[in-house]
């Protein structure tokens, strides 16, 4: 087995490493070279497309045709993209691998998964006039330069807003770059632009001139971070500065006479300079190494290195990781390498193992850690175990040591290894694992369809695995060939009971391949009517829909079908499908009663519900301020019931309504009194407020047309009276009639409670129902003791004549022992 440091190549005081990662990668007459090749962050998959302005072999019709290919970094096809959209002027991957391709009219399209899918949206601000040039790219936008130098930013691909930023100089741009909204000084997209022998930076409200006066730039990058950006200039030197502008790092002369075709950061801490088959890297301090091939060779820029790419090799060119130097570099004495030669030694039963683990003792649990995280910057499997045996070692020394980090390690570099399998062709570094996180890996296997893989590893690293389930009966349905019913019972048997599945999701991706039977069966396995329901109405399925949220007892889920309904179909057709929906219908009453009663008309006629509708009537009656109205709202109510007998009752008491309305409405216009003195007025209050105002006889009238019987009638005069202190009328009254149908003790204590207790006292003499203590008690309310006390005296009731003389005084008192002395006489 080679040595770690055989690829390691020293650029002033870092060493680099080219990692070859796989081989023969693309056919030999693919002609690499004459193609544009862009590759996704964190290795992800390679989209490469034909550069319009090289000349091609001519190898047949097929070849002839435009495609973008998206490939495996294995060389592995994964999709085919043919293209006849029109002339691509960028194409670039986002963080999550959507692909984006814009054309030269300003359309856009964002391949959101690996399987051809997209969302179109179109940049606008006159793209589609002026043509778009070229496009940069960043993990979630992107900026377009127009044939007149204006700048569309785009920043955020899942709700594209295009934006023009600031108008920089109608001069030709030589290069450009931009650097992202989250590395740039202002927050916010910044473009650099080399125009002319200067440059400018461009962002949403202004583009400032720099003064750099050292171009034409042929070439700008912006490392991965934005703390460095790098010019190539005309005269063949890289310019490396600091990313706020303030400071010149590096200079480096590369005494080439072409310009180089590419010029990429390998991470944050080099610059990579490509022509066809040369690889310039130029670190600190303006040292760089060269690198030479046989093919043309693509760079493939990647947070933490460079992806070198020809047709036969793709390799990973980054910085030897700090662990990785400090374990392997030659003559290195660290605790790490000395733990590494201790864990050998020990394999080759030489008792020096022992020494060295008791020379590196005071550093141990440091040189296990270095060892761990080594292990996890290899590539080669034989390295990452000898690593990770040497840690064991160490921490088998160790009385206390915390292992979790060394688990961690063996779980993660088992996916890495599994993912780097040239078959699946993910060749993730260990940082970017932990920047893509493994939610995210799983997406991308699952894209790829490597399903049995993506359930393995959310298995193995205790993940949820519904998003697994769901792509791949997605996929299935998708592909599949067999009939609804055979595709139906096998993702069901498969899927049904897994925790987290949502058939909603697999149910859509029926209906959208034309498949709406398949769809409707999914959807039955989806416990969660609220996402039935919305699938189930955009498939036209709406009495299904709203059997399903009638099902769910989610009253507002009905209410969303319902007003879809009701906005969809005829009212004829609306009603028929509440016809047999007791709950549907109930819901339309009450939401209707407060919003929208000519529909609830319409549903009472419909259903022939004559009591209902007469009510609807007479409550628009009662609330009508226009009285003509609401009379033809009375009269339209008793229509309603004209031919039912059974409602013979409530049509008299509409017609009854009607009929008073019309007998206040003369009143007020009789007695010139304002509307609505008595108009609205029930029968009772229009007989005490004519009673109160002295218009008798009209009150005497309506009782008469009313029948309103003699009680009812008395009360209503006797309080009506009362209420005017109409004090001679009810003695008038009074004095008149010897029987009065409600009695006489009403009229006591109406008019005792008004406060008149002369009047009052009138009545009890005609109290002749009640006991003597409660006449004797009357006139003592009135305040008449002697009256009191000779009621005592004419019952003979000494008893009660002593307590009236005990609350008696003066006079009053003198009479009442006057009238004992007479009782007791008499005895």
């Amino acid at each position: 087995m080679s040595k770690p440091t055989a690829n390691w190549e020293k650029v002033g005081d870092k060493f680099y490493r080219r990692v070859e990662l796989y081989r023969n990668i693309f056919d030999a007459d693919l002609e690499l070279e004459k193609y544009n090749v862009v590759g996704a962050p964190y290795s992800g998959a390679v989209a490469i497309y034909r550069d319009e302005e090289k000349i091609h072999a001519y190898r047949g019709m097929q070849t002839a045709k435009s495609s973008i290919d998206i490939y495996s970094c294995a060389g592995t096809l994964i999709r085919r993209i043919n293209w006849d959209k029109g002339s691509i002027k960028g194409l670039g991957w986002s963080e999550d691998e959507k692909l984006l391709v814009v054309t030269e009219d300003g359309t856009v399209r964002c391949y959101y998964d690996l399987q051809g899918d997209f969302v179109p949206f179109t940049l606008g601000h006159g793209a589609d006039e002026v043509g778009v040039q070229s496009c940069r790219f960043w993990s979630t936008g992107f900026v377009a330069l127009l044939g007149n130098n204006h700048l569309i930013s785009v920043a955020r691909y899942d709700e594209p807003r295009p934006k023009l930023l600031a108008i920089p100089p109608s001069e030709a741009v030589v290069s450009w770059a931009i650097i992202p909204p989250a590395y740039s000084l202002s927050r916010s997209v910044e473009v650099i632009l080399a125009i002319g022998t200067t440059l400018y930076v461009v962002d949403a409200t202004d583009a400032e001139d720099r003064d750099f006066t050292a171009g034409p730039f042929r070439h700008i990058s912006v490392s991965p971070r934005g703390e460095f950006l790098a010019f190539y200039t005309d005269d063949g030197k890289v310019w490396v500065v600091s990313g706020d502008w303030s400071e010149k790092l590096s200079e480096y002369n590369s005494r080439a006479k072409t310009v180089p075709k590419d010029m990429q950061w390998c991470g944050s801490n080099a610059v990579a300079l490509a022509w066809e088959d040369e690889v310039h890297l130029i670190g600190p301090r303006s040292v760089a190494t060269k690198f030479y091939y046989d093919a043309w060779v693509h760079l493939l820029p990647d947070v933490d290195g460079l992806r070198l790419l020809t047709n036969d090799v793709c390799e990973y060119l980054q910085k030897v990781p700090d662990e990785t130097e400090e374990v392997f570099r030659l003559g290195s004495e660290s605790p790490a390498a000395n733990l590494l030669e201790a864990s050998n030694l020990l394999d080759q039963k030489s008792p020096k193992a022992d020494d060295l683990i008791q020379l590196i003792r005071p550093s141990l649990a440091e040189a296990v850690d270095t060892c761990v995280k080594a292990a996890g910057h290899e590539y080669n499997i034989h390295w990452q175990k000898a690593l990770l045996k040497a840690a064991s070692y160490g921490k088998s020394v160790l009385d206390l040591y915390n292992s979790d980090d060394f688990v961690d390690m063996c779980e993660t570099l088992r996916v890495l290894n599994a993912v780097r399998f040239y078959e699946i062709g993910l060749p993730l570094s260990y940082d970017q694992f932990k920047r893509l996180t493994p939610e995210k890996l799983i997406a991308r296997l699952t894209n790829r369809n490597a399903y049995l893989l993506a359930l393995r590893i959310s298995s193995y690293l205790q993940l949820p695995a519904s998003s697994i389930h769901v792509h791949w009966a997605a996929q299935k349905v998708r592909i599949s060939t067999a009939d609804d019913d055979s595709i139906c019972t096998l993702i069901v048997k498969k899927l049904h009971g897994a925790p987290g599945v949502s058939f909603e999701g697999i149910a859509r991706a029926a209906y959208d391949e034309g498949r709406v039977r398949l769809a409707t069966q999914l959807l039955n396995y989806e416990p969660r009517p609220g996402k039935q329901v919305p699938l189930l109405l955009g498939m036209k399925e709406d009495t299904i829909a709203l059997d399903k949220a009638i099902e769910s007892g989610d009253t507002d889920l009905v209410y969303h079908v319902l007003l879809h309904l009701r906005k969809k179909l005829p009212l004829a057709a609306f009603f028929r499908v509440l016809n047999t929906r007791p709950l549907a219908t109930a819901l339309v009453e009450s939401s209707a009663w407060h919003q929208d009663k000519d529909l609830l008309k319409d549903l009472y006629y419909q259903d022939d519900r004559r009591l209902e509708g007469s009510n609807l009537l007479l409550s628009e009656a009662l609330e009508s301020t226009d009285l003509a109205l609401a009379l033809d709202k009375l009269k339209l109510a008793s229509k309603y019931l004209q031919d039912t007998k059974d409602l013979a009752f409530h049509r008299t008491q509409l017609e009854d309504a009607a009929k008073l309305l019309r007998l206040q409405e003369t009143f007020e216009k009789e007695l010139k009194m304002e509307s609505g003195a008595f108009v609205g007025q029930s029968v009772n209050q229009t007989i005490f407020s004519l009673t109160r105002l002295g218009h008798a006889k009209r009150a005497q009238k309506v009782i008469a047309e009313f029948k309103v019987p003699e009680r009812t009638a008395t009360w209503l005069k006797l309080r009506a009276l009362v209420s005017a202190r109409h004090w001679n009328e009810i003695e008038e009254w009074a004095g008149k009639s010897k029987k009065s149908p409600i009695g006489w003790e009403p009229f006591f204590n109406e008019v005792l409670a008004a406060g008149n207790s002369r009047v009052a006292s009138l009545f009890i003499p005609k109290c002749t129902g009640v006991t003597v203590g409660q006449r004797v008690e009357m006139w003592e309310k009135c305040g008449l003791l002697v009256k009191a006390g000779e009621e005592a005296f004419k019952a003979k009731d000494r008893a009660l004549l002593m307590e009236v003389g005990e609350r008696a005084t003066g006079s009053a008192k003198v009479e009442i022992e006057r009238f004992v002395g007479m009782l007791g006489k008499g005895r």
